[in-house]
């Protein structure tokens, strides 16, 4: 994906996200953030996007939020307010080049966005660097069907769009799976129909 792409998508998303995607993708974020939260500490999450998940943690993690979109971020913060969520700070930031120090959380969440940044290998290795000994890599995202059948007929029609759409329809497990320092430990299909996918990664 190109990153004026990206903007421009992500712009005409903003108004409507949540009402398109807020059921769509709402198991991977019960998910993530039931997940972070037994783990408590420090959490990113990349790709806050208009922070419908932020509500979703308890109150035993710190969370930093971060987005490329100034759009989400605007609707994340009023989002924030309107939780009154003391435990969240939000930040404009670009997932391939994190503004944080080594070894900065226990939890990094990545829901629905590696499919989304122009390079994705560069994020990954980004969020590993941040990263914590022990600290567990959440993802969630659509990765491209293995087998013929429906979703890789979708996939199909879907990918002369991906650059209106914002992401990536084809894209490959294995893009996120090439980092040494992060050891796959759990991988699942999450609803509806198996289309999008659990992966928790281990910071060895």
């Amino acid at each position: 994906m190109k990153a004026a792409a990206v903007t421009a998508s992500y712009k005409r998303w903003a108004p409507v996200y949540d009402s398109v995607f807020g059921k769509v993708f709402h198991e991977g974020r019960k998910r993530a953030t039931s997940h972070a939260t037994a783990r408590g500490g420090d959490v990113l999450e990349v790709g806050v996007g208009t922070g419908l998940a932020l509500p979703l943690y308890g109150p035993g993690v710190t969370i930093t939020g971060i987005d490329f979109s100034t759009e989400m971020l605007a609707r994340a913060e009023t989002r924030v307010r309107e939780h009154r969520l003391t435990n969240v700070s939000l930040r404009q930031m670009d997932a391939q080049v994190l503004d944080f120090p080594d070894a900065s959380f226990d939890t990094v969440s990545a829901m629905h966005v590696l499919s989304v940044v122009p390079d994705p290998e560069k994020a990954l290795s980004e969020i590993a660097r941040v990263c914590r000994p022990g600290a567990h890599v959440l993802i969630t995202n659509h990765f491209a069907a293995q087998k013929k059948g429906p979703l890789k007929f979708a996939e199909r029609l879907i990918q002369p769009f991906q650059h209106q759409l914002g992401w990536q329809a084809d894209f490959p497990i294995a893009r996120v799976l090439g980092d040494a320092r992060l050891r796959l430990v759990e991988r699942r299909p999450l609803p509806p129909l198996g289309a999008m996918t659990w992966l928790v990664l281990e910071r060895v």
